[in-house]
């Protein structure tokens, strides 16, 4: 028994007959005729009674009828899921940020993502924040957002997009007056960070360090609120991404300085394991992410 004599059993039963049939199948009459004694024929017992010119299902028609629409239905499932999967519709990623601060933007995001893509499922892995490259590298993540690549044969990085960090001080801050600062402007301050090491933070490595330079006091606070607070009481300076500040400048009394004459910069990476192969839908979501991000 084959899926088409299936189809025609069921086709036969619902449009009421051979002939109305016809249309559905895309079949001539003598060709359903045909298939349904070929069915009958595997089967070894009459599908239809023929009575007065009409078909009255057999018992044994009734019982290939539930199974036809079982399994009819089944199919269309599968298919429709095979179909999904290989479009990039159908599936799951678990993603993490390196830093909380990310979390401003990326729910909103993935809100958006989930419009366009309502069957791809994202899970975020708040719990590997703190080291996303060694989650991903032991295959508990299958994408990491990071702004410090690390070097390893195992890794590919996928640029995202590039943002500008600013000095950030109170409305009574003598840098107030400066148009940029430069590391030896941090010599005597306390540096409010996010979170200790030093050496992982991007105004150290990119600046500090390069000029043999260590502020005074380095104080770390991982809530951007907390830090604001800080900030406009004139206990310390930060260090924050522009996009990170913005609920704060319009109803806070602090300020923004440049870093340096330049900027300071520094660019976002989506990293993923090379040797994965990975199904279509999660270079759809690496897509969106450097088509959506904007600061």
């Amino acid at each position: 028994m084959e899926i088409r004599h299936l189809k025609l059993i069921k086709a036969v039963v619902e449009e009421g007959g051979i002939t109305n049939a016809t249309e559905i199948l895309h079949l001539t009459q003598s060709a359903i005729s045909h298939q349904l004694k070929e069915a009958e024929s595997q089967l070894g017992t009459p599908v239809f009674y023929r009575i007065n010119k009409k078909l009255v299902l057999t018992p044994a028609g009734e019982k290939m009828l539930e199974a036809s629409k079982l399994i009819l239905s089944e199919l269309k499932k599968v298919r429709s899921e095979v179909k999904a999967l290989t479009t990039g519709e159908l599936g799951s990623l678990s993603i993490s940020p390196e830093c909380y601060t990310c979390y401003h933007w990326l729910p909103p995001l993935l809100k958006r993502f989930n419009l366009d893509f309502p069957n791809i499922e994202v899970n975020v892995m708040f719990e590997f924040t703190k080291d996303p490259i060694e989650q991903l590298i032991t295959g508990k993540l299958d994408l990491a957002i990071t702004s410090h690549p690390m070097e390893n044969d195992k890794i590919e990085y996928i640029e995202l997009f590039c943002d500008e960090l600013l000095a950030v001080v109170g409305e009574n801050h003598p840098w107030n007056d400066l148009d940029f600062v430069t590391a030896e402007d941090f010599i005597d301050t306390n540096l409010i960070i996010h979170s200790l090491p030093i050496e992982s933070v991007t105004v150290f490595q990119k600046v500090l360090s390069k000029a043999g330079i260590l502020p005074k006091k380095i104080t770390p606070i991982p809530l951007t609120e907390a830090t604001i607070e800080m900030i406009k009481a004139e206990m310390g300076i930060s260090v924050m991404p522009k996009w990170t500040l913005k609920p704060y400048l319009a109803q806070s009394a602090i300020n923004t300085i440049k870093v340096t004459p330049e900027g300071l910069h520094r660019n976002w990476y989506v990293a993923r394991l090379k040797d994965r192969n990975f199904p279509s839908y999660f270079d759809c979501f690496i897509s969106f992410l450097r088509q959506e991000i904007q600061f």
